[in-house]
């Protein structure tokens, strides 16, 4: 008979515990995801159908209307200006470095996108590399309609490229949890908030809270804390998170992203930053002083204004970002 020994039962109840401690059981859901019951997207339409929102507009419209006012319903296409410089940063970035594995726009991955596509396209790592070369293919195909003033061909690339978004979905679900070995994966069938119970949506009844979702973090997954380190090839942007924590919070400022961008400004899920005249006039403060003197050069008397102008920042982190 095998001799059993205290670190063999001491092994035994720590195994048992970690079995039934709720951190431990929070890793467990990640085939629950809605990427990990759909499978991964093999076009865009795909894509856009695995986190279509529209359902959400029949009771929430009003909000619905909001986000369709934001830079968040446009983050691709933007306006324009946001696809011509992703397909700036592939030719002067990823096709010419030498080690990236892409030489053509033909040969463009999931990988080589995400150093945009991390904020301006998350769900873009639930897709396939096919869906990669068609949004690839759709940009140039943009451009491409633009010059040759294909009124047709651009209208329909630019209805694609703002089909793909960051929606209710991306925010209420994807995103609702960044510590999924403690509070567990976001899952599919679920909306994710500031309260719990039954949801009127067929394909979502069921609300649960979401540990972040009046939180600044929750910003900044995509806002940026600077040098995206995860990537192979890392990338900087966005800051705007980095500078709120090391800047203001770390000086004792207390007001989440959520309180300025949506309550006080009062533009809700519009969440604008400086294309609001509201959020601009909360941004900065100036103080101008003007006066008139004369200026002697010798015989010659020059008439010259004065103006004495302080602007300081009240914003919660630098500006301008990204």
């Amino acid at each position: 008979m095998k001799k059993v020994t205290l670190a063999t039962i001491l092994a035994c109840v720590a195994t048992i515990a970690l079995a039934i401690t709720p951190a431990f059981a929070a890793g467990v859901g990640k085939d629950g995801t809605i990427a990990a019951t759909k499978g991964k997207a093999t076009t865009i339409e795909e894509l856009v159908a695995m986190y279509d929102s529209t359902g959400c507009i029949d009771c929430h419209e009003e909000i619905h209307d909001d986000w369709s006012n934001s830079a968040h319903s446009r983050p691709v296409y933007g306006t324009g200006r946001t696809a011509a410089t992703m397909k700036t940063a592939l030719e002067n970035g990823v096709l010419s470095w030498a080690f990236s594995g892409a030489e053509k726009p033909e040969d463009v991955e999931v990988e080589h996108l995400m150093g945009c596509a991390k904020c301006h396209l998350p769900q873009l790592a639930d897709a396939t590399d096919a869906v990669a070369k068609e949004f690839i293919g759709d940009i140039y195909g943009l451009m491409d309609a633009y010059r040759n003033q294909d009124d047709e061909k651009f209208g329909e690339l630019k209805e694609t490229l703002l089909s793909l978004n960051i929606n209710c979905l991306v925010c209420h679900n994807r995103m609702a949890i960044t510590h999924k070995w403690t509070d567990g994966y976001p899952q599919a069938g679920v909306v994710y908030g500031a309260t719990e119970g039954e949801h009127e949506d067929e394909n979502y009844p069921e609300i649960k809270v979401s540990p972040i979702m009046s939180e600044s973090i929750l910003c900044g997954q995509c806002h940026g804390l600077g040098p995206n380190l995860e990537l192979d090839n890392p990338t900087q942007c966005a800051t705007a998170y980095g500078s709120y924590l090391w800047a203001y919070t770390a000086e004792g400022g207390t007001e989440t992203c959520q309180e300025c961008h949506m309550e006080k400004s009062g533009l809700g899920h519009d969440m604008q930053s400086y294309r609001s005249k509201v959020m601009s006039d909360a941004a900065v403060d100036f103080e101008v002083e003007a006066y008139g003197t004369n200026w002697r050069d010798g015989r010659l008397v020059t008439p010259k204004a004065i103006v004495k102008v302080k602007m300081t920042n009240r914003t919660g982190h630098a500006i301008p970002d990204g």
